[in-house]
């Protein structure tokens, strides 16, 4: 499988991303995509032409291999990246939606395309989630198949074999390391996705708190008139006092009352 064109996607989507979604990216670039690309392809390669039963009855190892292993642990992971990574190209998409529409409208319409407000928060929540929820039903697919464990040796009774057979499975103790490591990168990156969504949430009611937030010391002021401006004296006239202006007032005329 060519996992260069998932890695380009994914390149793209890094710069509309948090800190904590960078990380997030370097974690499932490199302890998971290039450990199952480099090793664990190449441990499963031929699992069932490992897989060996004690008995030359035709079709029993078929039955049994598909009785323990009804699903491919290599296809399973495969599955499991890129159903993790798809919902990281729902932000590029919205991001595209955006530059379409200020093509359209020949005008800026966002300060920032990537910033994530607005519609594009949604959009990333969303894909939190969507990858928090396939992450944990991966694991739980494992966990109910195969209970995180790859035993030596298999029991099968299934037709038709002729009676019990023993089963044995290829590197079974390097499976089991590989099991270990994918489930664990796996709870890492659900613990990511939890601390980015809390991240972005707090970051959101801040910003709202900020907005309806008015310092004490600018509540009274009152912006809407400019303040009074102060007329001072030329020099060398010296201020009128209240008495001096009182004397200076015209003395109102007697009218004299007719006889």
């Amino acid at each position: 499988m060519n996992w260069g064109f998932l890695e380009n996607v994914l390149s793209g989507v890094n710069k509309y991303s948090t800190v904590v979604g960078r990380i997030w990216l370097s974690v499932l670039f490199i302890f998971r995509i290039l450990v199952f690309v480099a090793a664990a392809e190449q441990v499963w390669k031929d699992e069932n032409k490992d897989f060996v039963c004690n008995t030359n009855q035709p079709g029993c190892e078929n039955v049994c291999f598909d009785q323990f292993f009804p699903i491919s642990q290599m296809r399973l992971w495969a599955l499991q990246l890129i159903m993790v990574s798809t919902p990281s190209l729902l932000v590029a998409l919205h991001v595209a939606y955006r530059e379409h529409r200020e093509s359209k409208h020949g005008r800026k319409l966002y300060e920032d395309k990537g910033r994530i407000d607005g519609g594009l928060l949604c959009t990333y929540l969303l894909s939190l989630v969507l990858k928090t929820a396939f992450e944990v039903g991966t694991l739980l697919t494992f966990y109910f198949l195969y209970h995180f464990d790859v035993p030596r040796l298999l029991r099968c009774e299934e037709s038709p074999c002729p009676n019990t057979v023993d089963c044995y499975i290829s590197k079974p103790t390097e499976k089991k390391v590989f099991l270990y490591i994918m489930g664990c990168t796996s709870i890492l990156c659900i613990i990511l996705n939890l601390t980015e969504m809390l991240y972005i949430m707090s970051k959101q009611c801040w910003k709202c708190f900020s907005k309806r937030y008015i310092p004490v010391d600018h509540k009274g002021a009152c912006h809407c008139h400019p303040p009074p401006t102060l007329i001072l004296n030329p020099p060398g006239l010296k201020p009128e006092s209240e008495s001096q202006k009182m004397t200076q007032l015209p003395s109102p005329q007697t009218v004299k009352e007719p006889t």
